[in-house]
């Protein structure tokens, strides 16, 4: 069985495109790696795969600015799901809708009273109804 690490970040459902900036990131590594490993030994079977994955790479990086235009695209024809898709209420269009389960929002924080962001007053979360996804699971 797959793992698949996913980030967890409270109050947003990251789209697809940051693991592909992941990707490309943990490539580029691995490449950079590589040649180094080129320039200490002399020897090309490290320069010959780091070629391969400069490839890899750029091949990576067309795939996460065509999501990226998706995201945007989203955003700009359908601000409000967008915004559902962003809080974890829906998946992303792009993004397998089998099995999806709402985010759950129960643990969130309200930036306002709970880490004290004065600014954020207009953004407080505290009075929102019970979490979605407790009441899928069965939860109260």
């Amino acid at each position: 069985m797959d793992a698949v690490w996913v980030r967890g970040v409270t109050g947003i459902q990251l789209h697809h495109v940051t693991n592909l900036q992941d990707a490309g990131r943990f490539l580029g590594n691995a490449a950079m790696a590589l040649r180094a490993a080129h320039v200490r030994t002399g020897d090309d079977r490290y320069s010959a795969l780091a070629a391969q994955l400069k490839a890899v790479v750029t091949h990576a990086r067309e795939l996460e600015n065509e999501a990226r235009a998706d995201m945007h695209e989203l955003h700009a024809t359908d601000p409000e799901r967008f915004v559902r898709c962003r809080e974890g209420e829906e998946p992303w269009p792009s993004e397998i809708a089998a099995g999806f389960i709402p985010r759950h929002t129960c643990r969130d924080e309200c930036l306002y009273h709970d880490h004290d962001v004065l600014d954020a007053i207009m953004q407080c979360t505290c009075g929102r109804p019970p979490c979605r996804a407790c009441e899928v699971g069965g939860k109260p």
